[in-house]
């Protein structure tokens, strides 16, 4: 039985010089030594981690359509998903013109959200919040897209990954930044404030902790590479793939923030009779219509009681008694 156990386990192979895709252009090159698991996909382990991206993206969609939300955030999930595909392709292939198919539809997807708070805030700032005018829509959006487009530029002139990091990361953090303060002053109701919350700090803090162990593949890459190879060996090794552990934490942060956004939409507007976010096994959020028929268990917060039937079926089930 040990032996069979043991059987199992193999030397990693020397790295070849090139795969399937040719030799990389990508200006990016990870610690996951290329083509060593196939010969089709350039790095596996940060490849394959990218479908959670896109099955969180799906879902989201899914959800979005099915619950009646608005089209922006269908198209917030579509971008989602984009940046799952992309880092795929990059990943898989390590050439250039993918690399720029992963990085830029970052920044873009996130000028969706980024343009429906930015709306907001004028709206509040000029006593406007429940008639939003389409002109100052329409401003918020073109500065926004001009923004995006000078970004790109001098991203494409400099090719430092740098620059494509930190607009990325400005652009959420005044996103998030601006989301606070709405939250602070459209919702008054406790258990819908603490249920915002809860969803925007487990994303940010499942961001920091896949930016974290990034950063660890970066500066750690020779010591990962000789624990992977002397110690754990193929398939374990690719437990320590650092780089795809920041896809999937990411994924499920980049979710978190995209309910969240939902869910603060919602009471902006003066929805909160008609939705309510839920928290599908205690832990993972959504928005859903208060009619919706709900199949799993859930919570009505972060890690609070089991909710086995949605209200609608409570309700039917007391008449019908």
């Amino acid at each position: 039985m040990t032996l069979n156990l043991l059987s199992i386990f193999r030397e990693y192979p020397a790295p070849p010089e090139s795969g399937f895709w040719g030799v990389p252009t990508s200006t990016i090159d990870w610690c996951e030594e290329n083509y060593v698991i196939s010969p089709y996909i350039a790095e596996w382990s940060n490849t394959l981690t990218n479908s959670g991206f896109i099955l969180l993206a799906l879902y989201l969609l899914y959800s979005s359509w099915k619950n009646k939300l608005e089209t922006r955030f269908q198209l917030i999930c579509a971008g989602f998903g984009l940046v799952g595909i992309g880092s795929w392709l990059f990943h898989m292939t390590l050439q250039y013109r993918y690399q720029l198919l992963d990085e830029l539809p970052m920044v873009y997807a996130t000028c969706i959200p980024a343009w429906s708070i930015f709306c907001e805030e004028i709206d509040v700032a000029t006593s406007k919040i429940k008639s939003p005018t389409r002109r100052k829509q329409w401003t918020v959006g073109l500065t926004i897209f001009m923004g995006a487009n000078l970004l790109t530029a001098i991203y494409l002139i400099f090719k430092d990954p740098t620059i494509h990091q930190a607009g990325y990361a400005l652009i959420n953090a005044i996103v998030i930044w601006f989301a606070y303060r709405l939250t602070s002053q459209f919702v008054d109701d406790p258990i819908a404030k603490r249920n915002l919350q809860n969803a925007m700090l487990l994303g940010i803090c499942l961001f920091l902790t896949g930016y974290f162990v990034w950063q660890l593949d970066v500066h750690f890459c020779k010591f990962w590479i000789t624990i992977r190879r002397s110690y754990l060996r193929l398939p374990l090794g690719v437990l320590l793939e650092l780089h795809g552990w920041w896809h999937l934490l990411t994924g499920l942060g980049v979710y978190f923030y995209i309910v969240y956004l939902e869910g603060l939409r919602i009471y902006v507007h003066g929805k909160r009779d008609e939705y309510e976010m839920i928290w599908r096994w205690k832990v993972l959020p959504e928005v859903v219509l208060k009619s919706s028929c709900i199949r799993t268990p859930y919570s009505r917060e972060l890690f609070g009681s089991s909710v086995l039937l949605s209200s609608h079926q409570l309700e039917d089930r007391s008449k019908s008694e």
